[in-house]
C-alpha cells in the first residue's frame, strides 16, 4: 500500500493577531497558495495550538492555508487563560476570523478536539462550510469523557492510568469526575511549581495513550515539541465542564450537516485508545454520504496511516471540492 507523505515545509505568507474580544487576541497565518481554496486547520486539545506540522497536510498550490491558535492556546494572548474560553466561543472566534479574512466559505480539517469543534462550528454555520476531514472523532458527550478521564482506559493502559490517578488523593478519587477534577484544582493553584507539575501529568498521561508503541522516553520527547502547559490547564478545564455541550448536542444535529451536499471524510484509528473508534462510527452512521478508513493506528496524527490517509483524503477533495 502506497503511504502519502506530508508536502514540504512551508513558511507563512502572512500571519498577524486578530483581537476577538474578551481580552483574547488569536494569532493566525495564512501559507500556500493566496488564490487557492480556503481550508481552515482546526487544532486539538483544546489548548494544544498549531505547529509548523500542521502546515503540510495541504498542496501549498491547491489551497489556501489558514491556521490558528484558538484561545489561551500557543502563540495567542492571554496564554493558558480560561477566561471567557467555551466551545461557543472558539466557534464564533472561527467565524469572526473568516469574515476578518474576506472568506465566505472554507473547508475545516480537524483532528480530535479539532474534529469536535469542526463539528459544532458547522451545524452552527452550515452555509459557510464546504466539506469536512475529520481525524480521531471525539462527540464530546459526557460518556466519552468519563472514558478517558474516569477509568475506562485502565483496561488497556493500566500503567499510565496508574500514574495518572497516583497524583489524586484517594478521598478525592470518588465520583464520576473526582480525578479530573482534582487536576483542574491542582492546575489552578496559585503555586506554579505545583501548577505545571498536574498540567505535565495531565498531559503525560495523553501521550501514553497517543499511539500503538511508545516509551517514556519518547513520551518526554513529544511534550517538549507543544505546550503542554496549556494544553493540560484548558482541556481539563472544558472536560470538567462538558465541553460545554448539550447533552448529545452533535448527534442530535447532525441533520444540519447532513443536509449539505459537501464531502465529509473520516479518518479514525482502529486501536485509538483517547477517542475509540465508535465515535467515528456513529458519526459516520448520522452521515451515510460520508466516507469512513479505519487505519491500523492509535491517535495520533504522525502514524503514518493516519498521516498517509489524511494527506491522500485531501489530494481527493482537492479535485472535488468547490
Amino acid at each position: 500500500m502506497r503511504v502519502h507523505k506530508l508536502f514540504p515545509k512551508i513558511k507563512p505568507y502572512r500571519k498577524g493577531y486578530l483581537d476577538v474580544g474578551d481580552g483574547h487576541k488569536l494569532y493566525y497565518e495564512l501559507c500556500g497558495n493566496p488564490k487557492g481554496k480556503p481550508v481552515l486547520y482546526l487544532h486539538g486539545g483544546p489548548g494544544a495550538g498549531c505547529t509548523e506540522g500542521s502546515r503540510r497536510y495541504f498542496n501549498p498550490r491547491v489551497w489556501k492555508i489558514i491556521l490558528f491558535d484558538q484561545r489561551g492556546a500557543g502563540r495567542s494572548k492571554p496564554f493558558c487563560s480560561t477566561k471567557a474560553n467555551t466551545t461557543w466561543k472558539l466557534a464564533s472566534d472561527i467565524r469572526q476570523l473568516l469574515k476578518f479574512l474576506g472568506i465566505k466559505k472554507a473547508f475545516l480539517f480537524g483532528g480530535s478536539w479539532g474534529s469536535t469543534l469542526a463539528l459544532v462550528y458547522a451545524i452552527k454555520h452550515p452555509e459557510t462550510v464546504t466539506g469536512l476531514l475529520l481525524r480521531g472523532i471525539f462527540l464530546g458527550r459526557e460518556h466519552d469523557i468519563l472514558y478517558t478521564y474516569g477509568g475506562g482506559a485502565e483496561e488497556y493502559f493500566p500503567d499510565a492510568w496508574e500514574r495518572f490517578v497516583s497524583h489524586v488523593p484517594k478521598r478525592f478519587r470518588k465520583g464520576k469526575r473526582g480525578v479530573i477534577g482534582y487536576y483542574v484544582r491542582m492546575m489552578q493553584s496559585s503555586n506554579r511549581r505545583l501548577a505545571g507539575k498536574f498540567a505535565f501529568e495531565f498531559a503525560y498521561y495523553e501521550m501514553a495513550l497517543l499511539k500503538l508503541s511508545t516509551n517514556d522516553k519518547e513520551i518526554r520527547k513529544d511534550l517538549k515539541g507543544f505546550s503542554y502547559k496549556s494544553m493540560g490547564f484548558i482541556e481539563s478545564y472544558y472536560m470538567k465542564h462538558n465541553c460545554f455541550l448539550t447533552k448529545d448536542y452533535i448527534l442530535k444535529n447532525i441533520g444540519k450537516i447532513r443536509k449539505l451536499s459537501v464531502p465529509v471524510s473520516i479518518v479514525q484509528g482502529r486501536y485509538d485508545a483517547l477517542c475509540p473508534p465508535l465515535q467515528a462510527w456513529l458519526l459516520h452512521k448520522a452521515l451515510p454520504r460520508s466516507r469512513v478508513h479505519f487505519a491500523t493506528a492509535g491517535h495520533a496524527s504522525s502514524e503514518p496511516e493516519i498521516q498517509g490517509k489524511l494527506v491522500e483524503e485531501m489530494k481527493r477533495i482537492g479535485r472535488v471540492v468547490r
